[in-house]
């Protein structure tokens, strides 16, 4: 995630201090990545440096204002226009779990991965829940589409992901029937993955 180029783009709507940003930023993704006010006070010190802001003054109650430049919104109209590149995946601790798993001797790897299906599917659950309540059910505001679209997002991840670990465990299971890896265990009981509507 651009921190940078989200305040940025918070920064096109009037100029605001960073609390103010940060409460801006937390209420329009539905607070699912919070920001460290002192990492919106560093991001702002490096947009001021890079010519993307100007600092304002102070405003009646002593906080520094910041709006953004003619090259700030260069620098959002870009990043609005340009896909997110998928050529250097973030790293995905999961991932890198099973894949150590799989190599580290005396690690039951099924178990790591009935582990993180439940956790999983309980994420999911409590995901449909917020979209079938309260403002994602039926956005009205901007703010509110934005949590909705956000909440959509984790659904979608979640959905994906526990396909991979089903995907993961069928993988192990050959492997371990031609000879490749150690058995993989049994689960007493796989909790059926229900289909979200959306």
């Amino acid at each position: 995630m651009s921190v940078k180029q989200a305040l940025l783009a918070l920064l096109e709507q009037g100029p605001m201090y960073g609390y103010q940003l940060r409460s801006e930023f937390e209420e329009r993704t539905g607070s699912t990545w919070p920001l460290n006010v002192g990492q919106v006070y560093t991001t702002l010190s490096r947009l001021e440096r890079d010519g993307l802001v100007e600092g304002t003054g102070a405003d009646d109650e002593g906080h520094l204002v910041y709006r953004v430049t003619a090259a700030g919104r260069a620098e959002v109209s870009a990043w609005f226009t340009t896909p997110v590149p998928r050529s250097q995946p973030p790293r995905d601790e999961l991932a890198i779990k099973l894949a150590l798993a799989v190599t580290v001797r005396g690690v039951d790897v099924g178990a790591v991965i009935q582990r993180q299906r439940m956790a999983t599917i309980a994420a999911l659950q409590d995901y449909t829940r917020l979209k079938r309540s309260g403002r994602a059910s039926a956005p009205t505001e901007p703010a509110d589409l934005a949590w909705s679209l956000v909440l959509d997002s984790l659904v979608f991840d979640a959905e994906a992901e526990i396909r991979w670990l089903d995907h993961c465990e069928a993988r192990l299971r050959r492997a371990a029937v031609e000879g490749a890896l150690p058995p993989v265990a049994q689960p007493e009981s796989t909790p059926a993955t229900r289909e979200v509507s959306r």
